[in-house]
């Protein structure tokens, strides 16, 4: 199994780094430094991982698919290390209100998220 998640990783991993830098080069001029592409990316991968999580403990997916996109992809997809490091960036920059926004915005929304991915 561990081939498979290593792999699940990979694409996650690769599909984040694309389409972060997409959504970077498209908001950032609009959204000033708030971090559009991480925040973007983290939201839609805590809805996936709740669909597939719900999946999973139902039964309804064969085990292999639980750690390929649930465990390998979602877990490289998504990125709680750019989070805090882009956190930080932003209070040394001074940008606190918007590092509170990206802070409060990123729990309330994630969370939010797969919680409706869980129960759709």
């Amino acid at each position: 199994m561990i081939w498979i998640i290593g792999f699940g990783g990979a694409i996650g991993a690769a599909v984040r780094f694309l389409l972060s830098d997409f959504i970077n080069k498209r908001w950032s001029k609009k959204l000033g430094r708030f971090p559009v592409g991480t925040w973007i990316i983290n939201i839609s991968g805590s809805f996936l991982l709740g669909v597939i999580a719900n999946y999973h403990l139902s039964n309804s997916i064969e085990d292999w698919v639980w750690y390929f996109v649930g465990v390998g992809f979602c877990g490289a997809y998504t990125t709680f290390s750019t989070f805090g490091f882009e956190t930080i960036r932003l209070i040394e920059d001074k940008k606190i209100k918007i590092a509170i926004e990206y802070i409060l915005s990123s729990l309330v929304v994630g969370i939010a998220s797969a919680s409706v991915g869980f129960i759709i």
